[in-house]
C-alpha cells in the first residue's frame, strides 16, 4: 500500500512540475514579443471591396499579421466614413524574418452580415491599446 502512495504523490509532483513548467515559455514569449509595423498598403478593389497589403518583422504567428491588417481595415473604414467591416479572408507569407498579409475587407455603413465583422471605432480603440498602428 506505501508503494502506491509513494507512486500516486510522485505523480502528483511531477505533474505539477509540469504544469507548472507549461507556462514559463508562454509568458518569456510574451514578454519577448517586439513587433516592428512596416507599412500598409491599401488598394480599393471596387466599391466597398478593399485589399489590405501589410508588412512586419518579428510576428509570432500568422494571427499578428492578421490582427495589422484587420487594425488598417478599421481605420480605413473610419476614414471613408464608415462604421463596420467584414473580413474576406487573408493570407500571409513569410520568407526569412519578413512576414507579409494580404487582406480583404468589406467596408459599410451598417452592420455586415457574416461572422467575421468588426466595429470599426472599437477595433481601431483595441489596436491603439495593443500597439499596434492603423493606416
Amino acid at each position: 500500500m506505501c508503494r502506491l502512495c509513494t507512486t500516486i504523490a510522485a505523480l502528483t509532483v511531477a505533474s505539477g512540475v509540469l504544469f507548472g513548467c507549461a507556462g514559463a515559455p508562454e509568458a518569456a514569449q510574451d514578454a519577448a514579443f517586439t513587433p516592428a509595423y512596416n507599412g500598409i498598403e491599401t488598394i480599393l478593389l471596387d466599391g466597398d471591396l478593399v485589399n489590405f497589403r501589410v508588412e512586419m518583422t518579428g510576428a509570432r504567428s500568422n494571427e499578428d499579421v492578421a490582427a495589422y491588417a484587420r487594425c488598417a481595415a478599421a481605420q480605413y473604414a473610419l476614414i471613408r466614413g464608415f462604421g463596420f467591416a467584414r473580413h474576406v479572408r487573408t493570407n500571409v507569407d513569410k520568407q526569412g524574418g519578413t512576414w507579409r498579409g494580404d487582406a480583404v475587407y468589406t467596408i459599410s455603413a451598417a452592420l455586415p452580415r457574416g461572422l467575421k465583422t468588426i466595429d470599426a471605432e472599437v477595433t481601431v480603440r483595441d489596436c491603439g491599446a495593443q500597439g499596434i498602428p492603423t493606416v
